[in-house]
């Protein structure tokens, strides 16, 4: 039994959840490539043009995917609660792909998390393993598995911010969704040009997801929608730790431009730049604008360390 994974939106949030899950089931699980210039092309062409680059990004490869795996895995996500909603790109996933590709031989296994109403993780999870007449018992190990696997790779990965947070380097705080962030041919380039720069690049989503939520309850307590949540909270807990401020969304992402606005006018004491990725592939505009941003805050660094050496003297 072949499972396909589109390397796109959610993936890079629950990737080691959904693999190994597929895999304790007795899967082979496979993930479409990283983006490049055909799937994003592919995704333009099936695509209205109001959908935000991410979407696209995701169509195309659910597309890569149809003639290589036995199913291709459309997750929908609602909600996990009263007052925290995702983006209803999240919501209307499988309803867009059963849509777009319904005369293409593609077999979706779905998937529906809306706490709302009480349709949990969990149940969702033994759902799909019902679907694939799997035992119960087999799916329940394979879920706690998956669960374990999760866990153990977010703490790695915030036991490592961690330790970058202690450089003395130029810190950047990157605020962006992990679909922005980790896809190689619309994110990753900004995240290791920045490496380039001699900058460190903090990762907003790799938080204590708990206590971010938390932390954004304290700047907005209508903001529903709980991923964009997340990332306002993780603003508020790193803030004081990092030296400027990226804020990353896909155009024309309507969630983010009204959340990342926001924290432009609630965090006027740093440095902040916003960044709109679209489908152009030129990058020299953002990387000019970077490479300024970052030799503002060196100079900022230089204007700070100066009056407290003439001090000394």
């Amino acid at each position: 039994m072949k499972i396909g994974i589109p390397r796109a939106f959610l993936y890079y949030r629950y990737r080691y959840l959904w693999e190994t899950f597929f895999k304790e089931l007795g899967c082979e699980v496979i993930v479409s490539p990283d983006t490049n210039k055909s799937i994003l092309k592919t995704g333009l062409n099936v695509s209205i043009d109001e959908s935000c680059l991410s979407s696209k990004i995701y169509l195309g490869h659910v597309e890569y995917l149809i003639d290589k795996c036995d199913f291709v895995f459309i997750p929908r996500v609602s909600t996990f609660g009263k007052r925290q909603i995702v983006c209803s790109k999240f919501q209307s996933t499988y309803d867009v792909v059963n849509n777009i590709f319904r005369d293409q031989d593609i077999k979706i296994l779905d998937f529906n998390l809306d706490k709302k109403k009480k349709e949990t993780e969990f149940k969702a999870f033994m759902q799909v393993g019902k679907q694939l007449k799997k035992r119960k018992m087999t799916v329940l190990r394979a879920y706690w598995m998956a669960k374990q696997a999760e866990k153990l790779k977010h703490e790695e990965a915030l036991e490592k911010q961690n330790e970058l947070l202690k450089s003395n380097d130029i810190k950047i705080l990157v605020v962006a969704h992990s679909y922005n962030i980790y896809d190689k041919y619309i994110g990753e380039p900004i995240i290791e040009f920045l490496k380039e720069l001699g900058a460190i690049p903090i990762i907003a989503e790799v938080v204590d997801r708990e206590k971010a939520l938390e932390r954004a309850k304290e700047i907005t307590p209508t903001l529903q929608f709980d991923y964009n949540k997340e990332l306002v909270g993780a603003v508020a807990i790193y803030k004081d730790q990092v030296d400027g401020i990226i804020l990353m969304s896909s155009f024309p992402c309507g969630p983010d431009s009204l959340v990342n606005e926001m924290i432009i006018r609630k965090n006027k004491d740093i440095p902040i730049v916003n960044l709109t990725l679209d489908e152009q592939s030129g990058t020299a505009g953002r990387e000019t604008r970077i490479e300024s941003f970052i030799d503002i805050i060196k100079l900022k660094k230089e204007n700070e360390v100066c009056p407290k050496q003439k001090k000394k003297n």
